[in-house]
């Protein structure tokens, strides 16, 4: 459990430092489609067989963005389904509008374009363990070179199309985690989908879109700080230091404290002493001094008959 938070959170570290980049200014989902677009119509060759995936080499300032393309005939397409790298359409797949022809783009946003979805859509409480995967089809009539093509929905509600995520080598290692990723589906309003896997690293959808795994956030790890060595030191020796100081003015009130309690014993001792002897200011000394006491004279009685 220890290793998969571990690999969890290096996952997400690894995300977070690519948020902080602005992608060649391109902050919006829906203009990165168009670009790509754009991009597949030109490189577009009337000699490429149908049925047969190519792959496209996109200019340096979309580098990282896996995309591929294969052109089907709607008929074919949905009485014997397809493969495209990691998504599996089934038999019955429907594409609409579609008189003829349509070309399929798969596409791969790698780590660094993904990151355009946490932009564009709420993703608050859960961070991707995958790259974005699309899947978008386009028209392919004879005029798909003179203009904008025009995008087309793809339907798969009898046999819903399948994405391997595990067919992915950048998504492969998320099969290590103790808690299953969950499927989520950016839909073109802006809001995110949410489901459970069919199988493990397998989601399932309906229609064409972008897709990916997202897993709970973790709570963030509390990162230790590597303390340099004149800073431990410095450190130190201002500790050392104030703990004398307390010291030394521990012992300065024990002493001024033992000091003070033998003057007031001093001070009780003299008192006491004062009060037994009767101590009296003779000019300008202190002297002891006795109680007056007098004895009667007594006149013998041969002195009284002598002068009588």
């Amino acid at each position: 459990m220890g290793s998969d938070l571990i690999f969890l959170t290096l996952i997400i570290l690894s995300w977070a430092s690519f948020f902080s980049t602005k992608v060649e200014g391109i902050a919006s989902a829906r203009l990165l489609d168009l670009l790509i677009r754009d991009y597949t119509v030109k490189s577009f060759n009337w000699h490429w067989k149908t049925g047969t995936l190519y792959a496209l080499h996109l200019p340096a300032n979309l580098s990282g963005i896996e995309v591929d393309t294969v052109r089907f005939r709607c008929g074919s397409l949905r009485r014997y389904g397809a493969k495209v790298k990691e998504f599996h359409l089934g038999i019955g797949v429907i594409v609409h509008p579609c008189a003829e022809r349509v070309i399929v783009v798969r596409q791969n946003l790698g780590l660094n374009w993904s990151s355009i979805y946490y932009a564009n859509y709420d993703l608050s409480g859960y961070q991707l363990v995958s790259p974005v995967l699309g899947l978008l089809a386009y028209n392919a009539g004879s005029d798909v070179s003179l203009g904008s093509p025009f995008q087309l929905g793809v339907l798969a509600r009898e046999n819903p199309i399948k994405i391997n995520f595990g067919e992915n080598k950048m998504a492969s290692n998320v099969t290590g985690l103790s808690t299953r990723p969950l499927c989520a589906s950016f839909e073109g309003d802006g809001k995110v989908t949410l489901k459970n896997q069919a199988s493990p690293n397998v989601c399932v959808v309906t229609r064409d879109g972008h897709f990916g795994l997202v897993v709970e956030s973790p709570p963030l790890m509390p990162v230790r700080k590597k303390i340099s060595r004149w800073k431990l030191a410095v450190g130190s020796s201002v500790g050392v230091a104030l703990g004398a100081f307390l010291l030394g003015l521990l012992l300065v009130a024990i002493v001024i404290k033992v000091k003070k309690k033998a003057r007031l014993e001093e001070l009780e001792r003299r008192a006491y002493e004062e009060e037994a002897l009767q101590v009296s200011m003779v000019g300008h000394f202190r002297a002891p001094t006795a109680s007056a006491t007098r004895t009667t004279p007594t006149i013998e009685y041969q002195y009284i008959n002598y002068h009588s």
